[in-house]
């Protein structure tokens, strides 16, 4: 056999050398997809971390990570069964005990308040919130406060839960709010007049609308915790392997999953997909910042309509009215 083999090597060396060429420069694409590292060795000993979402996908590596790090850990999550699996995943590969799971639904505001209440009683302090759970490109769902369910899961949901838990925050500070938001921002609009895209419903475009939307809550948010010791911050984690595309990759015509499959190798893992809320929740030289957009564990100019200080506004003051906030 080796023979055979020395002889297709010194009869086709042009082949071989191309093959190689080709096999590392694949190598060499998927770390760059791959993209930024969190590398801060900061510590989290005594300090506790809600994570929503955090029972699959980002969210549970983001939990592991900060687990590792000594953190007491909260994943808020809609199906406790599964979340207690994760929540036993998580103790395991960190070696941390201190792993709990809340019960939450996103998609419901008595969940939420609920959730808050129970938090706000059973713990001392909330040192990190990181607002990750999320749903993509469904159908045009209905949750049950009347709400149209990408907007309400990814944006509403987290903007009453983050306003509930902002007194513990800020008595916990210096402490940090960190919003997984998306790229898809910079597609997005926030339509005021039919926010509930009742006249006009795509699923893409509402989730671009809820996606802007947590990078101008982050935005608004910043302005008003201003000198509190809370830091806030917005983030895409990138394209990444995860049940987040259950919705969409199904309905999807036959031709282009031929056409995508191969590209998944370049998507990003759960862990690597995770650096970056790794590095919003912990690096240290980001104390004095607030408000930001980063992508790859690094500040990344939002799009023109994440940037708009006056939409932010806006929008706080629509969505405070949509949950109730006084």
């Amino acid at each position: 056999m080796m023979d055979s083999l020395r002889s297709f090597v010194s009869h086709y060396p042009k082949t071989i050398t191309l093959v190689a060429a080709t096999g590392v420069g694949l190598i060499g694409v998927k770390r760059w997809v791959a993209g930024g590292v969190c590398h801060s060795k900061a510590r989290l000993d005594g300090k506790t971390v809600l994570i929503t979402g955090g029972n699959t996908g980002i969210g549970k590596e983001t939990a592991v990570d900060l687990a590792k790090r000594g953190a007491r850990v909260i994943l808020a999550c809609r199906d406790m069964d599964r979340a207690n699996k994760a929540a036993e995943e998580v103790r395991k590969k960190s070696q941390n005990d201190n792993v709990i799971v809340k019960k939450l639904d996103l998609a419901s505001l008595q969940s939420v308040r609920q959730l808050a209440k129970e938090i706000l009683a059973s713990e001392e302090r909330l040192d990190v919130l990181i607002n990750n759970a999320g749903v993509m490109s469904c159908p045009k769902w209905q949750t049950e406060d009347g709400f149209e369910m990408q907007f309400s899961v990814n944006h509403l949901g987290h903007f009453l839960l983050t306003n509930c838990l902002l007194d513990l925050l800020k008595k916990s500070s210096p402490s940090r709010i960190v919003n997984v938001a998306s790229l898809a921002h910079e597609r997005g609009q926030i339509y005021f007049d039919d926010i509930n895209q009742d006249k006009d419903y795509r699923p893409w475009k509402s989730y671009s609308q809820s996606k802007l939307a947590n990078v101008l809550f982050t935005r608004e948010l910043a302005n008003r915790v201003q000198g509190t010791g809370v830091t806030t911050y917005s983030l895409h984690p990138g394209v990444i392997r995860t049940e987040l595309g259950r919705h969409f990759w199904p309905e999807m015509p036959l031709w282009k999953r031929v056409i995508y499959t191969p590209l998944l190798f370049f998507i990003k893992s759960p862990t690597e997909g995770a650096q970056t809320t790794i590095y919003c929740a912990v690096e240290e030289s980001l104390q004095e910042e607030s408000g930001l957009y980063y992508s790859d564990c690094a500040p990344k100019t939002a799009a023109p309509q994440g940037r708009d200080d006056e939409a932010a506004k806006k929008l706080w003051h629509l969505s405070a009215s949509m949950v109730g906030l006084t």
